[in-house]
């Protein structure tokens, strides 16, 4: 019987790259990828050999990426003196991205969501701007390229993983509409799907640390927290003096191995309220967001219970500034390939995290005292 596949994620528009082939390095265009029933991840590529351009099928530690990413930045830049950054819970949030619908043209996989031909996206309310660093939204055309760069090295972060029986845990929290399943959706989007879990944060409250311990990964595993034990139900039900034992368990599952990772995604109270009212499907908004608009200020101070206290050096929070949705994604890959190194890791086609919206939460000092 044949080898099973998964099925082969084909890209709208080739991207280039460099295959090593015959020894050197070659200019070559990226076509798609496959996961194999043996846990391999291969490229499909298209290079000249003797001049004849051919599409070969190459493992994907043949493959690097060309030179540096495209600047990620506009021309002019807000300058935002050193000291001066908003609280976490003053931060953006992101702008929202339009939802892909079905097409006939399955089995093409776009670098991002297409939008259909002919769609235009309604102009929305620039509270964006609030505590944004940057006086533009990402741009499509910016955003894509560098989003396929980004999810190539998390095919080989997984690779990694799987070889060397890491176990990795991403926690990704942050405000209702502060765009966290939008993140883990990009993350995770063309990996290997037996080697990486997403677990949602349940609909009824309980306190921290109890969903950790029963969905932890596996060796070899990839666990995304969406909204975790420090969501919505966590700060409604009351933390209370569970957020240090919270903090002491993670120390204890890093000491024994686990890496863990904490993003959390800041939103300003108006793009909030912006993207809560932009929810027109009745699924979509519940009577559950409509309340958080009026508990802003109760939810602020739970934040930063929960990133004043859990926040430690052998698990800190970083705060993603996401009012810019697409510029807050691209950030947060970026961060998790810098702090999960792997062997193969193109520094200079990713780039590091931008400090203007990629900010550390800072560690209490009797955390820095224990450690």
């Amino acid at each position: 019987m044949a080898a099973q596949r998964t099925p082969v994620a084909s890209l709208a528009e080739a991207q280039p790259v460099e295959l090593h082939l015959d020894g050197a390095w070659r200019a070559a265009a990226l076509l798609g990828w496959r996961h194999d029933a043996d846990g391999r991840c291969r490229v499909r590529v298209r290079v000249a050999r003797a001049g004849v351009p051919r599409v070969v099928w190459a493992p994907l530690e043949l493959l690097r990426l060309p030179g540096p990413a495209p600047a990620a930045r506009p021309d002019v830049v807000v300058p935002v003196p050193r000291g001066s950054l908003p609280p976490p819970h003053r931060a953006a949030a992101p702008a929202s991205r339009p939802r892909g619908t079905g097409s006939a043209d399955a089995g093409r996989w776009t670098l991002g969501r297409a939008v259909p031909e002919g769609t235009r996206t309604p102009q929305r309310p620039g509270t964006w701007r609030e505590d944004h660093p940057y006086p533009e939204l990402l741009r499509r055309r910016d955003y894509e390229p560098q989003l396929c760069r980004l999810q190539l090295e998390l095919l080989k972060l997984q690779r990694q993983v799987e070889e060397h029986r890491r176990r990795v845990a991403i926690v990704v929290e942050g405000r209702d509409a502060a765009g966290t399943s939008g993140f883990v959706r990009c993350a995770t989007e063309h990996l290997d799907p037996r080697t990486v879990r997403v677990v949602a944060a349940p609909e009824r409250p309980q306190g921290p640390a109890r969903l950790s311990l029963a969905h932890l990964p596996a060796a070899g595993e990839i666990v995304l927290f969406d909204r975790s034990w420090f969501g919505r139900p966590a700060v409604e039900a009351g933390t209370g003096d569970a957020l240090p034992a919270a903090a002491a368990s993670e120390q204890l599952l890093v000491a024994g191995g686990l890496h863990l990772v904490k993003l959390w995604f800041a939103v300003s109270r108006g793009e909030q309220r912006t993207r809560l009212a932009l929810r027109r499907d009745p699924p979509a908004l519940t009577a559950g967001d409509l309340a958080v608009l009026d508990r802003w200020d109760d939810h602020t101070g739970a934040e930063q219970a929960v990133l004043g206290t859990t926040s430690t050096p052998s698990a800190p929070w970083t705060v993603v500034r996401a009012n810019d949705r697409r510029r807050a994604r691209l950030e947060g890959l970026r961060h998790l390939l810098s702090v999960l190194d792997h062997p193969g890791r193109h520094d200079d086609g990713v780039g590091p995290p931008d400090p203007l919206v990629v900010v550390p939460a800072a560690v209490p000092d009797a955390a820095l005292a224990g450690a």
